[in-house]
């Protein structure tokens, strides 16, 4: 008789082999790859024993939840998909009453990865309240493992090996982090025949698309924001605000930017996407000129990034919106402190610790504060329904970046209509990157 035991992160067969179409049989498996195992037993008629697989029972639940038709339909949707699969829904379109409605649906162990504390503490308060049942989490110092449990995608994947057997179900919410290497051994070195992943934005590109329907599943659901807006999320309006450089900025960033373009022409480089550049800063690394050309770029984007004319503009426009809940996003810790000094308003960063982070958000959602700078610790993870306005001063070039931080705003409240305001320095290469990220 075949057993099947998890090791480390692998399924072992003893007593036989197993043919998944592999070039020869094997008796060592992926974790990931024990559904196949499973099916390929049964189908072939072979007696086995299931040693692999060591879920706990989870305790009764229910969940009072009354899903939009949207939501039905994405549940319906992974379901028919045999539990695996991806939803792409907007911030604050309710993903996660989606997972929610799955756990109750499936009454599985499950575990739930997000990128942050923040995301830890909204879930686990958000699965308690809904399911009725005590839900354990796992990273910022709690190691609090239950048959439901929240956990960071960086100790989903440290605890890989010994967890990897206790998960019937894996839900990874904002899924696009398990194209990081680190966190893909999450969806390799679990057991969990069931896979939820969500997010609000997809990379399609072929080879990430493969990666995913293997790891969790095909993308099985889809809406756009505008899809939603003015019935399920607030109405929203993008204002894209083109502000000049000062004479003094403008006459450094253009003899930094030509230096980088400069050397582009001397060498007939041409940078016509991400992977051009990338080939670029690789070359600096061992090319002196290249790597010269590189710091002017980046130097010229500094000042482009943070023009003094943005910081004059943010404050008239809070001076002219008082009560607006407002979120400031930049690309630099740097301006967010200077920020934060400057208009006595609280920061968040990286750098900030849990306490002062969990007080400073406390404070946001029952009015203490009206507005938060930050750089992008908070495109991920802050739920906040009656913010209203979104200031970006700065950005990169990603359309998933402006969607999660447009959608920081759209959770609908009766009247509300959001609006976020992009400020752009004009004449520089920042209009590329404002283009870029608005595409759809």
């Amino acid at each position: 008789m075949i057993t099947l035991r998890y090791e480390r992160g692998r399924v072992k067969v003893d007593g036989g082999q197993v043919y998944l179409g592999t070039v020869t049989p094997s008796d060592d498996y992926p974790a990931y790859m024990y559904p196949q195992i499973i099916r390929h037993l049964e189908a072939s008629g072979t007696e086995f024993r299931d040693e692999a697989m060591k879920a706990p029972t989870p305790p009764p639940m229910r969940a009072d939840i009354d899903l939009r038709d949207y939501q039905s339909e994405a549940l319906s949707k992974w379901s028919q998909s045999g539990h695996r699969g991806i939803v792409v829904l907007p911030t604050g379109a309710g993903k996660t009453f989606i997972a929610v409605k799955a756990i109750e649906a499936l009454k599985a162990s499950a575990l739930i990865t997000v990128p942050t504390i923040v995301l830890v503490e909204q879930w686990r308060e958000v699965l308690e309240e809904s399911l009725g049942v005590t839900v354990g989490a796992l990273g910022g110092g709690e190691q609090d493992i239950q048959p439901i449990t929240v956990s960071t995608y960086d100790s989903a994947s440290l605890r890989a090996r010994h967890l990897g057997n206790r998960f019937q179900l894996l839900v990874f919410d904002e899924v696009h982090h398990l194209a990081a290497p680190t966190y893909r051994r999450i969806a390799t070195r679990y057991l969990a025949p069931y896979r939820l992943g969500l997010t609000a934005t997809l990379q399609e590109d072929e080879a990430t698309m493969e990666l995913y329907g293997e790891l969790v599943g095909p993308t099985v659901y889809r809406l756009g924001v505008d899809s939603l807006a003015g019935k399920h999320l607030s109405d929203y309006t993008v204002k894209t605000v083109k502000l000049p450089l000062t004479a003094e900025e403008r006459a450094e960033y253009d003899r930094q930017y030509e230096i980088y373009r400069g050397f582009l022409r001397r060498r007939n480089i041409r940078i016509r996407g991400a992977q051009d550049y990338l080939r670029l800063v690789r070359r600096s690394g061992r090319d002196p000129e290249a790597r010269r050309a590189v710091q002017a770029r980046g130097r010229a984007m500094d000042i482009a990034l943070n023009g003094g004319n943005k910081t004059a503009y943010l404050k008239s426009l809070l001076k002219a919106n008082p009560g607006e809940k407002t979120l400031i996003f930049t690309s630099h810790n740097k301006l967010v402190y200077r920020l934060s000094r400057e208009l006595l308003i609280p920061a968040i960063t990286h750098q900030t610790p849990q306490a002062e982070r969990e007080e400073v958000l406390g404070g946001f959602r029952d009015g203490t504060y009206r507005r938060i700078v930050t750089s992008r610790v908070l495109d991920e993870g802050v739920d906040v329904p009656d913010a209203s306005m979104a200031v970006i001063i700065s950005g990169s070039g990603s359309n998933r970046q402006f969607i999660q931080r447009l959608g920081r705003i759209l959770r609908k409240t009766p009247g509300k209509e959001a609006v976020l305001f992009e400020l752009v320095s004009e004449g520089t290469a920042e209009t590329y990157l404002s283009a870029r990220r608005r595409r759809r």
